[in-house]
């Protein structure tokens, strides 16, 4: 009881800049310094690795103001923000961009193994994280965790194609426009398990 009411609403927009932009202004600062060089205490590094190294403590500035404003974060947020400073961190450090190219791979192999577990169990966990925004039947929720592990799965192993065989311009693209279009795509077709699992009516006889 204690957590939902120190958990506060911000505005929908507000909300989405702050997850978003720090992806919007990685994509930008890579496009202008892709072409260029910058040495740093000696070592040389690429615009791809300076771009990372910006994104990182943004990120991590973005998600503690968006904690202090809504007093919770969910563990897709907290499980991200790691997976970032770990393999983000590793790209630096080692001036190595397959690091941070790998990063989306761990993310998603992170969530589809977790919700594989929960199936496994005969439970699903994304109604632990999603029950307040989509009220749905028991069975509506274990279809859409079923449908939602093997779409991370398969977005692992898209992204692995993606960085090992395309070039880090593609996998830019990629990384920026077409995994969130597939995020959203995946969800604009489960309309049905929406309909055919909704619990509105019961809700609101209760």
């Amino acid at each position: 009881m204690a957590e939902n009411t120190s958990v506060k609403k911000i505005h929908p927009m507000l909300k989405m800049g702050l997850e978003l932009g720090p992806i919007v202004v990685f994509f930008v600062a890579y496009l202008r310094l892709r072409d260029q060089t910058i040495e740093i205490g000696g070592t040389a590094y690429d615009g791809f690795i300076v771009a990372t190294a910006g994104f990182i403590p943004l990120l991590i500035l973005t998600t503690g103001i968006l904690w202090k404003l809504t007093g919770k974060l969910s563990k897709m947020q907290v499980a991200t923000l790691v997976l970032v400073v770990l393999f983000g961190g590793l790209s630096v450090w080692l001036n190595d961009e397959r690091f941070f190219k790998m990063k989306p791979t761990m993310i998603y192999l992170l969530f589809g193994g977790a919700l594989g577990v929960g199936l496994l169990r005969g439970q699903s966990y994304l109604k632990i994280v999603m029950e307040e925004m989509m009220p749905l039947k028991e069975e509506g929720w274990l279809l859409l965790t079923k449908r939602l592990t093997a779409f991370f799965i398969g977005l692992a192993v898209l992204n692995e194609i993606i960085w090992r065989t395309q070039s880090t311009d593609t996998w830019v693209y990629f990384k920026t426009f077409g995994l969130t279009a597939a995020v959203f795509v995946f969800f604009m077709t489960q309309g049905k398990i929406f309909q055919d699992y909704a619990l509105e009516e019961e809700a609101e006889e209760g």
